[in-house]
């Protein structure tokens, strides 16, 4: 749940965004490993009484120096290609959704069901219970179903993001963008805009209803 004032992520939605945090964790440990061992040689330097003014090379100390940092890179290197070919699209999808990006709200449109678009609106302060985050039409997804998002703009650039869901891609004028996604978990989750778009860029917000498939089916769409 995204909580007021946190400096952490928040929990993940999909096992995209759940990998992102644990790629996110391991990096830190790799950081925090490379800072330890570098003070710790910058401070002994610092404090130990014994020079060398003969010695002008060293070949194995510079060979120590050029492997260990290339095994840490290894160390980051295959979980990043293992996330990002885990966030390739996906050839199977159960809907396709169509949002487009107008100043300033989003549309949605289910392509494959038949149903017409519908515009969604950021509410009033008075009439929303999280301020700058509440719409009037939320886009209402299926639990643990495979979905495409084809994404595009109808005036200017735009960028749907869900934080939780691990998720971002630009409303392109003209050009069309598309990305899979995935709940695990039903519930409410918001996101915002994340491209500078005008005026009312802060006030286009994106809420999604993750329900179970058969509440899905028979209340919204019989």
């Amino acid at each position: 749940m995204p909580t007021w004032g946190t400096v952490l992520f928040q929990n993940g939605v999909s096992s995209v965004m759940e990998y992102l945090i644990f790629f996110h964790d391991h990096i830190m440990i790799v950081m925090i490993m490379i800072m330890v061992m570098v003070g710790y040689v910058l401070v002994n330097s610092c404090i130990n009484k014994f020079y060398n003014l003969n010695m002008f090379h060293g070949q194995e100390l510079e060979s120590i120096w050029t492997v260990i940092p290339a095994v840490f890179l290894l160390f980051i290197a295959f979980p990043s290609l293992r996330l990002l070919y885990l966030m390739e699209e996906s050839e199977m999808y159960d809907m396709t959704i169509s949002v487009m990006g107008h100043q300033w709200y989003w549309s949605y449109e289910y392509s494959d069901l038949g149903f017409k678009s519908f515009d969604s609106y950021m509410l009033e302060d008075a009439d929303s219970t999280f301020r700058l985050l509440n719409v009037d039409n939320s886009l209402v997804i299926p639990y643990n179903t495979s979905v495409r998002m084809v994404v595009s703009s109808v005036d200017v650039i735009h960028s749907w993001t869900i934080p939780s869901l691990g998720v971002k891609v630009d409303a392109i004028p003209g050009r069309l963008n598309q990305l899979s996604l995935m709940f695990n978990r039903v519930g409410l989750f918001s996101g915002q805009c994340s491209e500078i778009c005008g005026a009312n860029h802060s006030f286009m917000p994106i809420m999604i209803m993750v329900v179970p498939r058969m509440e899905f089916l028979m209340n919204w769409f019989v």
